[in-house]
C-alpha cells in the first residue's frame, strides 16, 4: 500500500490526474487507479518510467527511504530523542503493527486513540 501512496502524492504533487500520468507512461487511467489502491503492480520497467516522471528514485516509490545522519551536520539530518529511536525500534519488531501504521497513519492513529 505504500508504492500506492507514494505513486498518488507524486502524482498530485506534479497536479496529475490519473489519466494524465497514465498518458505519460503509457498505461490505462485504470492501472493508475489499481497502482495507488494497492490492487496491481507495477512491473520493474513502468517503475523506471514513474521514477523519471516523477524525478525521484525507484527505492523511494518502494518506500525504501534511507536517510544518512551525520552528527553536528545541520545540512543534513534528523534529530530525533533517544525514546523516538527506540519508539521506532520496537514498532518495527511487529510486523502487523509496523505494516499497519505505515500503510494508514490516520487509522493507525484512530485505532489507537479508540483504545486510550
Amino acid at each position: 500500500m505504500l508504492l500506492g501512496n507514494r505513486i498518488k502524492e507524486q502524482r498530485k504533487r506534479l497536479n496529475l490526474t490519473q489519466e494524465d500520468l497514465g498518458k505519460l507512461i503509457n498505461v490505462t487511467k485504470v492501472s493508475i487507479c489499481c497502482y495507488e489502491k494497492g490492487t496491481r503492480t507495477p512491473t520493474l520497467e513502468t517503475l523506471k518510467v514513474l521514477a523519471e516522471v516523477f524525478d525521484t528514485d525507484i527505492n523511494y516509490l518502494l518506500g525504501n527511504d534511507s536517510y544518512e545522519v551525520a552528527e553536528n551536520d545541520n545540512n543534513y539530518s534528523i534529530h530525533m530523542s533517544k525514546e523516538e529511536m527506540i519508539f521506532i525500534r520496537e514498532i518495527r519488531k511487529n510486523e502487523k503493527l509496523y505494516k499497519l501504521m505505515i500503510d494508514d497513519p490516520k487509522r493507525f492513529l484512530e485505532l489507537v486513540n479508540k483504545k486510550i
